[in-house]
C-alpha cells in the first residue's frame, strides 16, 4: 500500500496560483484560498446588491417619463438591471455554501448596513436628466469596470458578466438618447442637463472606488489584481472614463465640474 503524502496548504496555493497564471477558470466546487473566496463574495455581492439599489430611483421614472417609448426604454432597463441582481446573488450564493450562508442572509446583510453598494445610488432622481444621466455615465462607468472583469479566473462570474456587459451596452446608448435629446432641445432642458451633471459627478468618480497602492504608494497587493480577477487599478478604470466621456461631454458643450479637468 502506497501512502501519499497530503499536500500542504502553501503547496495547493501554490497550484491554484499555477492553474490562474495558465488562464483556468475556477469553479464554484474547486478547492480556493480563503482570501480569494472572500474577495469573490465581497465583489459580486456588492455588484449584485448595486444593481438591484441602482434600478430603485429609475423605476420612479416610469410613470413621469416623457413619452410612451421613453417609459418602454426604461421600465425594461429597470426589469434588465433587478434580473442582474438576482443573477449575480446566485453565483455569490455558490460561494457561501462553506459558511452555510445563502441570499437571504446577504439581503439580511444589507439591512443590517453590513453589505454596501455604490454611493453613487443613494442619489435620487429629481429630473428627467437624472434618469438619462444614469444611464448614460453611470452605466457607461459600470461597463469599463465590467468589461475589465471579462477575464475573471472566477468562471462563473465570467460567464455572468458576459449577458450583464451585452444588456449594459444596451442601457448606456438608452440614457445617452435621453441626454442627447435635452442637450439638443431648449435652454432650460440643456441647464438642466448641467445641472444633473454637477451634482453627480463627484459621486460618479468615486464609482471607481478610492485611490489604488499605485498612486497611494501602498505596498498592500490589490487581491483582485492578484487572483485575476480583474487587471487593471481603480485610478487605470478612472482613466479610462475621463479618456472616453470627457470628450463626449465637451461635445455636447458642457461645462466639466471639475477646474482640473477642462
Amino acid at each position: 500500500m502506497v501512502l501519499v503524502a497530503a499536500r500542504t496548504e502553501e503547496e495547493m496555493q501554490m497550484e491554484f496560483l499555477a492553474r490562474i497564471e495558465a488562464g483556468e477558470k475556477i469553479e464554484a466546487d474547486d478547492w480556493m484560498p480563503e482570501e480569494y473566496r472572500v474577495a469573490l463574495i465581497k465583489l459580486i455581492s456588492m455588484h449584485g446588491i448595486s444593481e438591484i439599489m441602482g434600478a430603485l430611483p429609475e423605476k420612479e421614472w416610469v410613470p413621469k417619463a416623457p413619452s410612451l417609448r421613453r417609459k418602454l426604454g426604461i421600465m425594461s432597463k429597470v426589469q434588465d438591471e433587478m434580473g442582474h441582481g438576482q443573477l449575480l446573488l446566485r453565483v455569490a450564493e455558490d460561494l457561501l455554501k462553506p459558511y452555510d450562508r445563502n441570499r437571504g442572509d446577504l439581503m439580511q446583510d444589507l439591512f443590517n448596513g453590513d453589505l454596501k453598494f455604490h454611493n453613487v445610488f443613494h442619489m435620487e432622481t429629481r429630473t428627467w436628466a437624472d434618469a438619462g444621466l444614469i444611464g448614460w455615465l453611470v452605466d457607461g462607468a459600470a461597463i469599463i469596470t465590467q468589461t475589465n472583469m471579462l477575464g475573471a479566473s472566477y468562471g462563473p462570474y465570467a460567464r455572468a458578466l458576459q449577458r450583464i456587459c451585452a444588456e449594459e451596452v444596451f442601457h448606456a446608448q438608452h440614457g445617452e438618447s435621453i441626454i442627447l435629446a435635452l442637450a439638443e432641445g431648449t435652454a432650460e432642458q440643456r441647464a438642466m442637463v448641467q445641472e444633473s451633471l454637477n451634482g453627480w459627478w463627484e459621486s460618479l468618480l468615486m464609482f471607481f472606488g478610492p485611490a489604488s497602492s499605485d498612486t497611494t504608494g501602498s505596498s498592500k497587493q490589490d487581491v483582485t489584481i492578484k487572483y485575476r480577477i480583474r487587471t487593471k487599478t481603480n485610478e487605470q478604470l478612472r482613466q479610462d472614463f475621463f479618456d472616453k466621456y470627457i470628450p463626449r461631454i465637451h461635445s455636447l458643450g458642457l461645462t466639466i465640474p471639475d477646474p482640473t479637468l477642462r
